[in-house]
């Protein structure tokens, strides 16, 4: 069996019949290229859970997280799966192969008040007025950026409160726009559209685009980010998911309904949503420690 067009198949299986996103399918070719590398000089596909063992200590000699070892296994599992449905191998390696324990994190948020600053800067240039568009969209929607940057110009006009998003696995769902966001756009977007006109690129369809009227990246939304979180002297580290974090865990905190807010974020399942519940428990403890006249008080 010729590894590459293996491997060829199973990406395309993942990119059209799974529906996973591009960036999705680029860090399954990551790991099991990864893979392939390490099983040189071993004959066919006969593995068994030992090699995947002594595989998982490679990995680790390489430094990687257990999170990130568990990207690795899930990517060999679901290839070996694919193999068995392929009738080309006849046991999947990984089966009953749990994975590492991963300590749990809470996601990066801003509190109401670090939003309300990063928010507040003023400007009439045309990347001043894209900036405030960009990041109120953001916070408005919940967008993940690479929905935000797949916006149309053709989504907008004014008086528009909602935008079809075409989220992970081609799922669609509705986000809305405050009015903040619809201002900030009626600003930007007449601006973006002489910007475009100025560098011959009519035909461009992105709704955020650059100083030369083209599609803007997710990679230049983090960097704009991060470059006005320092200017704005907020000492947390943040990027365009902490700003769908903070969005998921105010609308929370303020009453909304667990299963709306999993609605609006496009996630499959619940569970994913749930994180946000810590969040806000988190966040009420703070504001306990720091009011509380016995805040401090060891039990």
């Amino acid at each position: 069996m010729n590894r590459d067009s293996l491997l060829e198949g199973y990406l395309t299986y993942l990119a059209q019949v799974r529906l996973l996103s591009p960036a999705t399918v680029r860090g399954y070719r990551i790991d099991l290229e990864t893979f392939f590398s390490w099983k040189v000089g071993m004959e066919g596909w006969s593995l068994n859970p030992t090699h995947i063992r002594q595989y998982l200590g490679y990995l680790f000699q390489k430094g990687l997280s257990p999170s990130s070892i568990n990207r690795n296994l899930a990517a060999l599992r679901g290839f070996f799966q694919w193999l068995l449905d392929q009738g080309k191998v006849d046991r999947n390696p990984l089966e009953g192969l749990g994975g590492l324990k991963v300590a749990k994190t809470l996601p990066s948020v801003l509190f109401e008040e670090e939003i309300d600053m990063f928010l507040s800067k003023e400007g009439n240039s045309f990347l001043e007025l894209r900036n405030n568009a960009l990041f109120e969209v953001l916070y408005s929607t919940g967008c993940r950026v690479a929905e935000l940057v797949s916006l149309k110009r053709t989504q907008w006009t004014w008086g528009v409160t909602r935008f079809r998003i075409l989220g992970k696995g081609k799922k669609e769902r509705f986000v809305f726009l405050g009015k903040k966001a619809q201002e900030a756009l009626a600003q930007y977007v007449p601006l973006r559209d002489e910007r475009v006109s100025l560098y011959g690129n009519k035909e461009e369809p992105a709704l955020f685009v650059n100083a030369f009227g083209r599609k803007l990246t997710s990679r230049g939304v983090a960097y704009l980010l991060k470059k006005r979180m320092e200017e704005l002297g907020i000492q947390k580290h943040a990027s365009p998911h902490t700003i769908r974090h903070s969005f998921a865990t105010h609308i929370l905190n303020r009453g909304a309904d667990i299963r709306i807010v999993q609605e609006l974020l496009g996630h499959s399942s619940l569970s994913t949503t749930q994180v946000y519940t810590h969040i806000g428990i988190d966040a009420l403890k703070d504001v306990y420690i720091r009011a509380h006249p016995h805040g401090m008080r060891k039990s």
